[in-house]
């Protein structure tokens, strides 16, 4: 029995310190958000709000309405969805979760009280324990600096949450403003196409043309009509996608009217692969769980003979009700008599390694996501450029020029109904390209920060 009260001494004194060492954890005041607010805002200049009282939820909704006076650019869209976005608002609540957790791996157990009582004849037999596993006070440190290595991976979980937010309204709100510019150019088409076609039945009804001449018009009407059907249904479709981002309806959205200029110049992709592994939060989510598990494989070392044990003070009566209690110490564990924890620390260690691998093909991914959208970048760029500089201007002089051979009678209204559709089909594939080149960069912008969602293309 001395041996054991030693050994208990000896073991609880260690154990003690450890915890002095690393300190009782408890709940923060900003529960983590502070960490999400400093990543985040090293990518976006919008800000994000964690609302946990009404008074914070009413100074939201007084900005959210404050932003809704004006018609919203793609950076005012951005920050309506931080905002007001209810999946952002429950993924901050992650952070409170992985803060519980941590605060429960400091927190002591609960000592346990046992009592067995029995009488025959006036003897009697009552035996009573305090126990308490002693053994958690040696794992608590490990379990503490794990469950704060998880809180950090959390803390980078929630920032990929708020800036994938940032990066799918921003695509959602380019579809939307180019889809309304395409509505109006498909607009324009149907409204020249049916002119043309409503004179080519005039034509043939004073006997000038034939049945194929006006069935040739009229097929570019209602080919016209179909384009002008489908651009509504894009227009929609952007819209409500913007709608749900933002969580407000469609019909309290109002945006500008054009897409963004296409800039002077872009950067080269050097400029961007410098930087890329320091940026990219997922990696970075990836090494802090590679980090908690060996930690966790440690542990499970530290731990794989012994599973319970339970130490505390304990007294027994046997005999008369008014016989001394015979005291001593109560000790329970489990024996390694079956399982010797062998195939915990390989599960453990099988686990690690498969992070590790896991965590050296994401960078390896990582490294093509950036190239790849670079060059989807840079083509889309040339291509819009080409269309801005080249085919629209192309497509505007033809046009005056027959508009000047139209009125000198020298060709007919249907030559120049027809170049008037091609410059307008010209502008809007710009459009098309213009609003493709604003989604690569988009997209080439996040594979800086992380793994991009498609939900916006």
């Amino acid at each position: 029995m001395k041996f054991f009260q030693n050994k208990f001494t000896k073991t609880l004194t260690c154990a003690l310190a450890s915890l002095t060492l690393v300190g009782c954890a408890t709940f923060s005041q900003d529960g983590g958000f502070e960490g999400v607010k400093k990543v985040s805002t090293a990518h976006i200049k919008q800000e994000i709000v964690w609302t946990k009282s009404e008074a914070e939820q009413k100074v939201v909704d007084d900005r959210v309405s404050e932003l809704l006076k004006t018609p919203l650019n793609a950076d005012s869209a951005v920050q309506l969805a931080l905002l007001n976005n209810k999946d952002l608002q429950a993924s901050f609540y992650k952070l409170g979760i992985s803060e519980a957790d941590v605060v429960q791996a400091g927190r002591l157990p609960n000592p346990k009280f046992s009592m067995f009582y029995a009488r025959n004849n006036g003897d009697y037999k009552i035996e009573q324990a305090l126990t308490f596993n002693i053994f958690s006070l040696i794992t608590i440190p490990k379990l503490l600096e794990i469950e704060r290595s998880n809180f950090e991976r959390t803390k980078q979980s929630v920032a990929l949450d708020v800036l994938n937010l940032a990066y799918e309204t921003r695509l959602a709100y380019f579809n939307a403003v180019a889809a309304n510019e395409r509505l109006s150019y498909s607009e324009q088409v149907k409204e020249s196409a049916e002119a043309s076609a409503e004179l080519a039945r005039r034509m043939v009804k004073a006997g000038n043309w034939n049945a194929l001449e006006r069935a040739t018009e009229q097929s570019f009407y209602v080919e016209a009509i179909v384009d002008y059907f489908n651009a509504k249904n894009q227009k929609t479709s952007a819209h409500e996608a913007l709608s749900r981002l933002v969580a407000l309806p469609v019909e309290q959205l109002s945006l500008e009217k054009r897409l963004p200029d296409l800039p002077q110049t872009i950067d080269k992709l050097n400029d961007y692969e410098e930087t890329a592994f320091e940026q990219r939060l997922d990696l970075q989510a990836m090494r802090l769980e590679t980090q908690a598990l060996a930690k966790q494989l440690g542990l499970t070392k530290t731990t794989r003979f012994i599973n319970v044990l339970e130490i505390g003070p304990a007294r027994v009566l046997e005999g008369r009700r008014g016989d001394p209690y015979k005291k001593g110490v109560d000790i329970s564990f489990e024996l390694p008599l079956f399982d010797w924890g062998g195939a915990k620390v390989a599960h453990a260690e099988a686990t690690y390694m498969q992070a590790v691998n896991r965590t050296a093909q994401l960078a390896i991914n990582a490294q093509s996501e950036i190239r790849e959208a670079y060059s989807r970048y840079k083509t889309n760029y040339d291509l819009a450029k080409h269309y801005r500089d080249e085919i629209v201007p192309l497509r505007k002089k033809v046009l005056q020029e027959n508009q000047l051979r139209y009125n000198g009678m020298l060709i007919s209204p249907f030559e120049l109904f027809a170049n008037a559709r091609a410059q307008v089909q010209s502008v809007n594939s710009y459009i098309a390209t213009l609003n493709e080149f604003w989604l690569e960069q988009t997209t080439l912008e996040m594979s800086l920060i992380g793994r991009a969602s498609k939900e916006g293309k």
